[in-house]
């Protein structure tokens, strides 16, 4: 059950992060063509949201804390935020980007040490 909630949270997060990276390279910035863009992407954004939501219900069913369910989804969005600047805007990740996903991570490991 945790990696159904980790893989439903990580699989909604690379479709939301994924339509914005996509607009950013390659829509036009044009106001009627942003828009069409996001008429035609509701399906997606509709279910990246349930699995990013059922996600988190179900992590928080698990560990029984709400706040580290919402900061587990954080922490995917944060490296999920990474692989796709990567993928999509060729940006490579620099030493500041490894200390502040440390610096996440000792968050996590406080948080659940309560």
């Amino acid at each position: 059950m945790i990696l159904l909630s980790l893989f439903l949270m990580l699989g909604g997060l690379l479709i939301i992060n994924a339509i914005y990276a996509y607009q950013t390279k390659h829509i036009d910035s044009n106001f009627f063509h942003t828009l069409w863009y996001y008429i035609k992407l509701v399906p997606f954004f509709l279910s990246a949201s349930m699995m990013i939501g059922y996600g988190v219900k179900y992590l928080t069913k698990i560990v029984d804390d709400l706040t580290f369910s919402l900061i587990v989804s954080k922490g995917i969005e944060i490296l999920v935020s990474v692989a796709i600047g990567y993928i999509f805007l060729k940006e490579i990740p620099n030493w500041r980007t490894g200390i502040g996903i440390t610096i996440i991570l000792i968050g996590f490991w406080i948080l659940k040490g309560k």
